[in-house]
């Protein structure tokens, strides 16, 4: 459970927060801001089982890629990333993020692009530029999406499944498990199909209000800047 409540609240945070600002950042014009946005959308693009295993085997504390660069660059043995708890959370909490950032990015950025122009000119003619455009004007008026988008976030990184099961494989010694791959591993790996129902069935607690409130949200709002 601890490790779900980590899973969450660094998962749908921080992913938020970049994706917050880099929507600010791909804003700018110029067909170069234009290449730079498809090659960022690049690592949500790529299927998740392809990119999670890749991350896996990356990380393995023998041969993998990121040791083998680090003696390579430094002469210094990089640590078995996936034999920790920590590191292994760590990893695949970077992962879920780097996997997801971009798609979020997008969405708040089609936010930004919805503000009228005629509200930012405004805004820059009154002096609300930079830091205080952000704070008074763009912000508020991207409230209810990066609401919604929150919500959402929240109640599909609930059910993933596949960020832990590919890069940690829950290990090590089942301490990165999530609700999610406790299910799977109770229900198929044990065989005991009870415990992994009831792994599944204790997020209802957590999913239910959180449906709830994106559905009143989304009535009242209407999804609107």
């Amino acid at each position: 459970m601890v490790n779900t409540v980590l899973y969450l609240a660094l998962g749908v945070n921080v992913k938020l927060f970049l994706a917050l600002l880099l929507s600010g950042f791909f804003m700018r014009p110029g067909w170069w801001m234009k290449v730079l946005l498809m090659i960022f959308v690049l690592p949500w693009a790529v299927p998740q089982i392809t990119t999670f295993i890749s991350i896996h085997w990356m990380l393995n504390g023998e041969w993998g890629f990121l040791n083998n660069m680090l003696y390579t660059l430094f002469h210094v043995e990089g640590p078995h990333w996936l034999n920790d708890r920590w590191t292994a959370l760590g990893a695949v909490i970077v992962s879920h993020i780097w996997k997801w950032t971009p798609f979020w990015t997008l969405i708040l950025l089609a936010g930004r692009m919805a503000i009228p122009l005629e509200i930012r000119d405004t805004a820059r003619v009154d002096g609300a530029t930079g830091v205080r455009g952000f704070v008074h004007i763009t912000f508020p008026l991207l409230a209810n999406l990066y609401l919604i988008c929150t919500l959402l976030s929240t109640i599909f990184l609930l059910g993933d499944f596949n960020a832990v099961y590919f890069v940690s494989g829950g290990g090590p010694a089942n301490s990165t498990q999530v609700l999610a791959t406790l299910g799977i591993r109770n229900a198929f790996e044990i065989a005991q199909p009870r415990l992994g129902v009831a792994a599944v069935m204790s997020a209802l607690p957590m999913v239910i209000p959180l449906v709830i409130v994106l559905m009143r949200k989304l009535r009242t709002a209407q999804v609107q800047l």
